[in-house]
């Protein structure tokens, strides 16, 4: 038996098997809107946004 997984985007079963080219999701369509919300920038990975803050005054400030 396949294992089967949620979309992401819709939460439709999804068979996880190779022949789904759109996998995780169930469509392309699927695939594309969580894309542009990547784009987007509504998604996002959590990182140390002061250790970001703390570092980027070490960056050289050069005239482009």
């Amino acid at each position: 038996m396949p294992t089967t997984v949620k979309c992401p985007n819709c939460n439709k079963p999804v068979e996880w098997k190779k022949e789904n080219k759109y996998r995780p999701f169930c469509s392309e369509r699927c695939k594309l809107i969580d894309f542009g919300a990547w784009a987007n920038e509504e998604h996002s990975i959590p990182g140390r946004s002061d250790f970001d803050d703390l570092m980027s005054d070490e960056l050289d400030q050069r005239e482009h």
